[in-house]
């Protein structure tokens, strides 16, 4: 060890850095123990990598450091076994960052009531990082952002430190690409965008990703890097967005939206099929592509597209009350603001506890500005926690599906899989599906409406 030593004070910062990376001695840190970071931060523990958690939240220290786990994607099992072999654990005491060589920020990048970019987690943490900021670290952001952030934000605070960048510490981005209930990827089979401010930071990127995932795909900067995870969210919002303004269109025409799609994608080629639904939801789709709206305008840029896609998937949860409304007037004679209504599934999205930025959370909102009365029932979500935006929604508990024929329309928002639709189609007096899900188990009828 005090050959090591030795030899180590003639090596750079870059080199001692690089080579605690190789042989796996180099603690990371990761900043943000929800959807992205403890997945992530298990599988670096399970590269060999000490681990030091850190989260704001006491009760998730308490929880992880027991072997508790509170996402899906990490099974108790999985999270207990790096937890007693030394690899992980958590904490709430940001002074342990000094003894990390990785630093990896994953907390939310939310919007605000404007649509514009709501960075303030990401530059309160990287202010606490430059409190404790010393020589050969690696800083590297997960954050979806808008271009510029790791250097003009980033690498901007942590150089008040009196610490230079490139030389002292070194900085890079590397998007998250989580998808929640996605049993076919993990994060390590996962190819991870890297990229490094610099040469030295992008090797040293590369070389700790390179040593976590299977895949690596380096790209010349930071901006290109951010601009890759916007540009994957984009592309699904618009095509999302084209389905969702074919499906008010076919309707009217009375054409069923899901039979095109369903016979579309036969095509072999040139045609990918996307789905609509009642809204967007998730915290990436719904929010990322404003943050590029939001930064064209530093260019005089309009991204008319972009911000019309945002606008049809906004009105989505508003079509869908008014199919409802609609057909509770004409298959049941009964006005929504006198109606009671069950809706299936608050989570975003199907097998899943996920509900940021659910639609399902507006749609209780406009049924109920409407005089309507609305439970939910969801096998995954079985109360609803504080939320940004529906405050007033908090602790509302998940009924019994067993109720659904005491309510006078049951309207399906999600499609869990653990759902018994064969029970629901006998029980409810009318089922307005916006998945498609009854259509697709062959229950149809004159109950049933799509929307």
């Amino acid at each position: 060890m005090r050959k090591f030593s030795r030899v180590a004070e003639f090596l750079s910062t870059y080199d001692r850095l690089l080579e605690s990376i190789s042989s796996r001695q180099a603690r990371a840190g990761i900043i943000g123990l929800g959807y992205v970071g403890l997945p992530l931060a298990i599988t670096i523990a399970r590269a060999g990598f000490p681990v030091t958690g850190f989260d704001i939240d006491p009760a998730k220290i308490t929880r992880l450091n027991a072997g508790d786990s509170y996402i899906e994607a990490v099974s108790d099992a999985a999270l207990g076994a790096e937890v007693d072999g030394k690899k992980f654990h958590a904490t709430a005491d940001f002074a342990e960052l000094a003894a990390c060589d990785v630093i990896i920020i994953c907390v939310p990048t939310p919007l605000t009531r404007h649509r514009e970019p709501d960075l303030s987690f990401i530059r309160d943490t990287t202010e606490i990082i430059a409190k404790y900021l010393r020589a050969g670290q690696l800083v590297a952001l997960e954050s979806t952002t808008y271009p510029g952030t790791t250097k003009d934000v980033v690498k901007v605070i942590l150089a008040q430190s009196g610490l230079a960048a490139g030389r002292d510490f070194f900085v890079g981005f590397s998007p998250e690409r989580e998808d929640p209930g996605n049993r076919n990827f993990q994060v390590s089979t996962i190819p991870k965008i890297v990229a490094g401010d610099g040469p030295q930071a992008a090797a040293l990127m590369q070389a700790f990703y390179g040593s976590v995932v299977e895949t690596v795909v380096p790209v010349s900067t930071t901006d290109t890097a951010e601009a890759v995870k916007l540009t994957e969210n984009i592309f699904r919002s618009v095509n999302i967005a084209l389905v969702n303004e074919l499906k008010v269109l076919f309707d009217a025409m009375g054409i069923d939206v899901w039979e095109v799609i369903e016979a579309a994608k036969s095509k072999p080629f040139g045609y990918m099929p996307f789905y609509p639904g009642p809204g967007l939801g998730g915290h990436c789709v719904p929010i990322d592509p404003f943050y590029l709206t939001w930064k064209a305008r530093e260019f005089e840029l309009s991204t008319r597209f972009i911000e019309l896609a945002g606008e049809i998937n906004s009105a989505m949860p508003r079509y869908v009350v008014s199919k409802l409304a609609e057909a509770l007037d004409v298959k049941a004679g009964k006005a929504l603001s006198r109606s009671r209504v069950l809706i299936i599934g608050l989570a975003y999205k199907k097998n899943v506890p996920d509900i940021r930025e659910s639609p399902s959370l507006k749609l209780i909102e406009l049924i109920e500005e409407r005089g309507g009365t609305v439970d939910f029932h969801d096998p995954f979500v079985s109360e609803i926690p504080p939320t940004r935006e529906y405050g007033a929604l908090k602790g509302r508990k998940s009924v019994s599906l067993d109720k659904a024929r005491t309510y006078d329309a049951v309207l399906i928002a999600t499609d869990h899989d653990a759902v018994d639709y064969g029970a629901l189609f006998d029980q409810a007096a009318l089922v307005v599906d916006t998945r498609n899900v009854m259509g697709r188990l062959g229950f149809s009828g004159e109950t049933v409406v799509k929307a």
